[in-house]
């Protein structure tokens, strides 16, 4: 089956980088000239994906005029002869059909996806998460769609992740295959404590689930922190029916964390077309003087 659905849950409060996501959601704080938001949809369209449900919350309708048509603007940058940039604002609009719901209760990540039911119906999507912007050469939902055409099983990115760092995200039970790059999950624990934790393996922001995914979302109910838990979900699933686990090739930025804020800033404006060059210079001399 051909995967066309993805889940981009954007419905947080963006505490982590507070005062910036004050009045501004989190997703359409700014990594150069484009919102952390539309990178995480081209990325999902690069992957054959041409419907996305995005997740909002109250205060959030930012993300809904940023996907739409801008007539005016556009019709504007003609008249100043810039037909290259009012072409890309068109694009925009155009990436996929993009729907928006929101979650009125902020109950945690799985509460967020279970609110996409009536959206996938019977069929396999994609989840990629509205903190997460990761760069990649193959997109990284596209790495997943790959292994889950040769498993059959629900998949998701990993990273080898520190000890030290292993405690804020989950930790897997993890086994390898005879199919080469993918490994089998047989459990998972959200934030564990030292004695929890399975492996250095966490999921960073990207997984394919089938629709068996709703009904342990209901039956996993409030988990860690008072939230219903996309993990907690996912552990009933890998113990049930099992499921696959994809050391993701790419680099991941936090963009609800301020210092991957700044990281993807600096590296993603290194390769701007535009700025790549005055801004190496301006790095040169800034370490100067560190």
């Amino acid at each position: 089956m051909k995967i066309t659905k993805a889940v981009i849950p954007a419905a947080g409060l963006g505490t982590r980088v507070l005062p910036a996501s004050k009045a501004i959601p989190k997703e359409m704080l700014p990594i150069v000239d484009k919102p952390a938001i539309q990178y995480i949809v081209e990325e999902a369209v690069a992957s054959g994906i041409t419907d996305i449900l995005i997740i909002t919350n109250r205060g959030k309708d930012a993300m809904e005029e940023h996907f739409d048509y801008a007539h005016e603007l556009e019709a504007l940058m003609r008249r100043k002869g810039r037909d290259e940039l009012a072409d890309e604002l068109h694009a925009i609009a155009g990436l996929a059909h993009i729907y928006f719901i929101r979650q009125k209760d902020t109950k945690g990540l799985g509460h967020a996806v279970l609110q996409a039911r009536s959206f996938v119906g019977n069929e396999p999507f994609a989840v990629l998460y509205g903190d997460d912007v990761i760069k990649s050469k193959t997109p990284v939902t596209a790495q997943l769609i790959s292994a889950f055409e040769r498993t059959g099983k629900a998949t998701v990115g990993v990273k080898a992740v520190s000890l030290q760092d292993i405690h804020k995200y989950c930790s897997l039970k993890v086994e390898p295959t005879d199919t080469d790059g993918i490994m089998r999950v047989s459990d998972m624990v959200e934030k564990p404590t030292d004695e929890q934790i399975m492996s250095p393996y966490a999921i960073l922001g990207r997984c394919l689930l089938t629709p068996e995914i709703f009904d342990c979302i209901e039956r996993a109910g409030v988990g860690t922190g008072g939230e219903i838990q996309l993990t907690d979900a996912m552990a009933l699933m890998a113990r049930e029916s099992g499921m696959t686990a994809v050391e993701f090739e790419g680099k991941r930025y936090d963009m609800g964390n301020k210092l991957g804020m700044m990281k993807a800033q600096v590296e993603f404006a290194l390769q701007h077309k535009e700025i790549a060059e005055e801004f190496k210079d301006y790095l040169k001399e800034i370490v100067k003087g560190l």
